[in-house]
């Protein structure tokens, strides 16, 4: 489990394709200040496992599913990716429950300046992700926990703040990159729950009859 909340910038040093998937090396160091073999990180908000931990970097098997429903695929050696340890349990949750299971990407709009070094960012959401977002939801971009300030059509906005701004990937994306979403897990549960509500049929004359009346 994971807050959102980016610990630090890692760099893609290698990307080595194999018969089923690839394995990512990334340079960092503080996350792994506390790391041990097997331990998750995420990565743009995907939750990996890190293996072959070495000093300043960790390497990372990446599924064939993860390649296709994740920017993961995008990356190419030196892109920025954002990393964040899993949550510890006497940690704050100071974004939001974040799985690092990552729903599908979104297409970035546009990144304009509001100024005082604050932004205003558009993303294309694909159809299928719309019911579970809510204005002044929560939702994980890139592994960043965020608020949703509007939403409008297929577009979903929200405001990123100077920190957000200076200590993620964000100002080294372009308009058109591939970003990774993940719904809130309580709006799946509450769409889950609903859909397996049986709904009243329609009461009509053949059904009275049917029944003796």
């Amino acid at each position: 489990m994971f807050t959102g909340i980016i610990e630090e910038l890692g760099i893609i040093e290698s990307i080595e394709p194999r018969q089923a998937g690839a394995r990512m090396r990334i340079r960092c160091r503080t996350v792994l200040a506390d790391a041990t073999a097997g331990v998750s990180i995420a990565v743009n908000g995907v939750c990996l496992t890190a293996v072959d931990l070495r000093p300043d970097s960790f390497a990372a098997d990446l599924a064939p599913e993860t390649l296709r429903r994740t920017n993961l695929g995008d990356l190419k050696p030196n892109s920025v990716v954002n990393l964040e340890r899993p949550l510890s349990p006497t940690g704050r949750l100071s974004g939001h429950l974040v799985q690092g299971h990552v729903d599908g990407t979104g297409e970035l709009l546009s990144l304009a300046p509001l100024g005082n070094e604050n932004w205003w960012l558009d993303i294309r959401i694909p159809a299928e992700l719309e019911p579970y977002f809510v204005f002044k939801g929560s939702v994980c971009l890139d592994g960043i926990s965020l608020t949703i300030a509007k939403l409008e059509a297929s577009t979903l906005s929200v405001t990123i703040i100077p920190h957000t701004y200076q200590n993620t990937n964000l100002k080294a994306r372009r308009p058109g990159d591939r970003i990774n979403i993940e719904c809130d897990v309580i709006a799946k549960y509450v769409e889950r729950m609903l859909s397996r509500i049986e709904r009243p049929s329609k009461l009509t004359v053949d059904r009275l009859r049917e029944e003796g009346y």
